[in-house]
């Protein structure tokens, strides 16, 4: 059971953890050519049948003229040109099935200034963000980067019907029930989460800390948008909220998450 924050109703109203910044209202601002790109590097990929080409193809196209956003994903996630290559010589199928739903991501943003307006209002310090939209190597759908907000299209664009055939399981698994949620639908709610989190002093060096910082976005994001992810959970830690604070009570100072954070599982 992928935990993911089960204990963030114990947890996020505890605090915000966010640094003392200068108030700036700013409007919104969000970069999607990420996306393009790396489709143009794809198909130059997929036409090619020389590793070295391909991996030519993947720096010229997509790597080297990427944007800040791309860069800070890339060194947040770790990503390498490798992982980019291996996933898609591994799901063709995937990407096919996901490429509609990554380029039209950007039109499901349309209501985010009214919902980092929102935002605003419960934390008047708020400082302004740019969101990147750009293609990861399948583990991450947000994250952050100091003043960026960092979203996996391949992931935040998938759907129903995205095929993930081609992953072991129980990578499948985790993905179909992902996408059975429609989070391109919930884009708004992802965007004010990972806003939260460019606000917030940092991680921290234990699980009761990262709960906290993961707790708060989700907690603050519902307040903005009257919405919590569909995710799974978000229930289970409602269904089993007495079993879970016993339990995240003796792990709680430990600087290990892996039993209660962040463990889907590996797409290889």
């Amino acid at each position: 059971m992928n935990f993911r924050i089960a204990v963030a109703a114990w947890c996020c109203a505890a605090s915000l953890a966010v640094a003392a910044l200068p108030a700036a209202a700013q409007a919104h601002s969000l970069e999607s050519a990420d996306v393009t790109r790396f489709w143009t590097a794809f198909d130059a990929i997929r036409a090619s049948a020389d590793p070295a080409e391909k991996r030519r193809a993947l720096l010229r196209e997509y790597i080297e003229p990427g944007t800040p956003g791309l860069q800070a994903f890339m060194q947040a996630k770790g990503y390498t040109p490798e992982c980019y290559l291996d996933a898609i010589e591994r799901y063709p199928k995937f990407w096919a099935s996901v490429r509609a739903g990554t380029l039209a991501l950007a039109d499901k943003t349309a209501d985010a200034p009214q919902r980092i307006a929102a935002l605003r209002k419960l934390y008047p310090p708020l400082r302004p963000a740019t969101v990147y939209f750009a293609i990861g190597c399948l583990n991450s759908s947000g994250t952050t980067l100091g003043d960026k907000v960092l979203i996996g299209a391949e992931l935040a664009g998938g759907g129903p019907d995205t095929d993930v055939s081609e992953m072991p399981e129980p990578r499948q698994r985790n993905l179909r029930n992902y996408f059975a949620t429609r989070p391109a639908d919930g884009l708004p709610l992802l965007l004010v989460h990972e806003h939260v989190h460019t606000q917030q002093k940092g991680p921290g060096p234990t699980l009761l800390a990262q709960a906290i910082y993961e707790g708060a976005a989700d907690f603050v994001a519902e307040r903005a948008t009257g919405k919590l992810p569909p995710l799974d959970y978000v229930r289970y830690g409602r269904q089993n909220e007495a079993r879970l604070k016993r339990d995240f009570r003796a792990d709680m100072h430990e600087t290990s998450y892996a039993k209660w954070l962040y463990n889907a599982p590996d797409p290889r």
